[in-house]
C-alpha cells in the first residue's frame, strides 16, 4: 500500500542537535587557570557560552530533563508506530474482500491518520526544543549580573565570545570562574524557573 508511517523516533538526538546541549564535557582545570574567588586581572575576558551552560548546574539539569522528555517521545513514537503498522497490515488484509471504493475510503482515511499524528508528534518535539532554547535564554539573562560581577572584579572591559577571538595576548578566559559562581548563586536553576512560571 505503500503508506509511509516514519515518525520522528529519534527525538533525544534531534533535541541534542537543535538546541546544542550534549553531555557536558569532562571538567579540566590547568595550573594557570583562575579557579578561586579572585578575578584574574585583565582588560579583556573571554568565556565559552556553550560549555558555560553545558557544565553548570542549571545546564546540566536543563539537560537531564530534555533527555527524559526526548525519551519519553521516542517511546511514544515507537508504540505509534507499532499501533499504525499494526492497523496498515489489516486493512491490507482486508483488502481482498472489498470492494475497490470502500477500500480506497478506508485507506485515504488512514493515511490522513498517519499525517495527523506525524504533525502532533512533531509538535511535541518542536515543543521540547523550545524548552531547551527557552531555558538557555533565562540561564544567560540570570547569569548577567554575575558575569557583570567578575567583570568589574577583573578591571576588564568587555568579555568576548572566545571562539570570536581569533588572537589576543591579554584576554583570559573566565569560563570556569563563571561556572563556579553561577553554581553558587543560581545552582541548578529549578527554584529560578518555578517563580518564573508562577509569573
Amino acid at each position: 500500500m505503500g503508506l509511509a508511517l516514519c515518525l520522528p523516533l529519534t527525538a533525544g538526538t534531534a533535541l541534542a542537535q537543535s538546541t546544542a546541549i550534549g553531555t557536558p564535557a569532562p571538567f579540566n582545570l590547568s595550573l594557570g587557570q583562575e579557579m578561586q574567588i579572585g578575578a584574574p586581572q585583565s582588560g579583556i575576558l573571554t568565556i565559552q557560552p556553550d560549555r558555560l551552560f553545558s557544565e553548570s548546574a542549571f545546564g546540566q539539569r536543563v539537560t537531564r530533563e530534555l533527555e527524559a522528555e526526548g525519551a519519553v517521545l521516542t517511546a511514544e513514537n515507537r508504540r505509534i508506530e507499532a499501533e499504525l503498522r499494526a492497523e496498515e497490515q489489516d486493512l491490507t488484509q482486508r483488502r481482498p474482500s472489498m470492494e475497490p471504493e470502500a477500500f480506497r475510503t478506508l485507506a485515504d482515511a488512514f493515511d490522513k491518520k498517519v499525517q495527523e499524528t506525524r504533525r502532533t508528534q512533531d509538535q511535541k518535539l518542536r515543543e521540547i526544543t523550545q524548552m531547551g532554547e527557552t531555558a538557555r535564554r533565562e540561564f544567560f539573562v540570570a547569569s548577567l549580573p554575575i558575569l557583570q560581577g567578575i567583570m568589574r572584579d577583573s578591571g576588564a572591559g568587555a568579555i568576548l565570545d572566545n571562539s570570536s577571538v581569533f588572537l589576543s595576548s591579554e584576554a583570559a578566559d573566565v569560563t570556569d570562574l563563571a561556572i563556579t559562581r553561577i553554581d553558587a548563586v543560581l545552582g541548578d536553576g529549578a527554584d529560578l524557573e518555578s517563580q518564573s512560571s508562577d509569573q
